[in-house]
């Protein structure tokens, strides 16, 4: 009988503590956070919208929100050449809900710039590109020059008569210009304005002369009739626009390549910041995302994030030098 009586309480015993162990865990699974991500993703711009970047973000955004199966909105901060959106990418929470759409702006910044409030490598945390793309210089469609040679063979003729727009101080733009009129002894005025739309106005307006601006932007305005492409800073021979010439066919080694990729705020885990590094490529591989990245004059990219990260901390050497180089000063 206390046999039977010993057995009895050790059953009981097991089913007790296996029912406390039941009830454990799914009190864990209750607990456990929702795998990310589980909420729409703000994606910071630092320029208004309409621009070339504003519209490969828009584009990005849509597939990455679909792959991950939560709306990814863009929430443009214009203003500081792309920094006010960068700063508050720097401070935002690690969470991953906080992503930063990230223009080489930031690295000419960095070298123009004599302090920042946040530091341009470590204060981010770097997800991956998503397009490569020359600039363009273009003209309005009455414009008096029919040519680069030609706006080369007048701005050498008449020294600070003509100018040229870009979309901020310190903006890939603005060196670019700065690096390209040096090498080919002209003196062309700066007109900066903040991104957007503003550099066509005033070009259409015949307020500034020559239009530097992204292809993206660029070639969307070429095949509506309402600028003429005069010159590229592709590679000599890889211009994306049939019959216009690149810059370094005038001035050699005068080449420049923009970029547009995401980042995030330091501190993303490693598995987030890889998670998204995947999707993102996904996205960029898309036929019909990487097919408009190409009609907008860009090559599609994928890179892993350290990759991501040495393309800009090298833009920022660079971008140093041509600083140095053309006395440009300092803000």
């Amino acid at each position: 009988m206390n046999n039977i009586k010993a057995i009895f309480h050790k059953q009981i015993t097991l089913f007790v503590l296996l029912l406390i162990a039941v009830l454990g865990c799914n009190s864990l699974v209750q607990a456990a956070p929702g795998a990310y991500p589980d909420r729409p993703i703000k994606l910071l711009l630092g320029f208004p919208p309409g621009g070339g970047s504003d519209i490969v973000a828009r584009l990005i955004a849509k597939s990455l929100g679909e792959r991950l199966g939560v709306p990814v909105v863009v929430d443009n901060r214009p203003g500081a050449g792309g920094n006010i959106a960068a700063e508050i990418a720097s401070k935002a929470s690690p969470d991953g809900y906080t992503l930063l759409f990230m223009a080489s702006a930031h690295a000419t910044n960095a070298a123009i710039k004599k302090s920042q409030v946040f530091d341009p490598i470590n204060d981010f945390s770097w997800i991956g590109l998503v397009t490569t793309y020359p600039l363009a210089m273009s003209v309005a469609p009455n414009s008096e020059f029919k040519s680069f040679a030609e706006f080369m063979k007048l701005a050498k003729a008449n020294p600070d008569k003509y100018s040229y727009s870009s979309v901020g101080v310190g903006s890939a733009m603005h060196l670019f210009g700065e690096w390209m009129f040096s090498e080919l002894g002209l003196t062309v005025k700066h007109i900066p304005f903040k991104g957007g739309t503003a550099p066509y106005t005033e070009l259409a307006a015949g307020r500034v002369d020559l239009m530097i601006d992204t292809m993206t932007y660029s070639l969307a305005l070429l095949k509506d009739a309402q600028v003429r492409i005069i010159a590229t800073s592709a590679p000599k021979g890889r211009s994306p626009v049939m019959g216009v010439p690149t810059v370094s066919e005038f001035a050699p080694g005068v080449v420049y390549e923009s970029w547009l990729g995401i980042s995030g705020p330091p501190g993303m885990s490693k598995n987030m910041v890889d998670t998204l590094n995947a999707e993102l490529k996904e996205v960029v591989n898309l036929p019909d995302v990487k097919q408009k990245l190409i009609e907008f004059g860009g090559t599609p990219q994928t890179v892993s994030p350290a990759q991501f990260r040495g393309r800009v901390e090298q833009d920022i050497v660079n971008f140093k030098k041509i600083v140095a180089t053309n006395h440009i000063n300092l803000e």
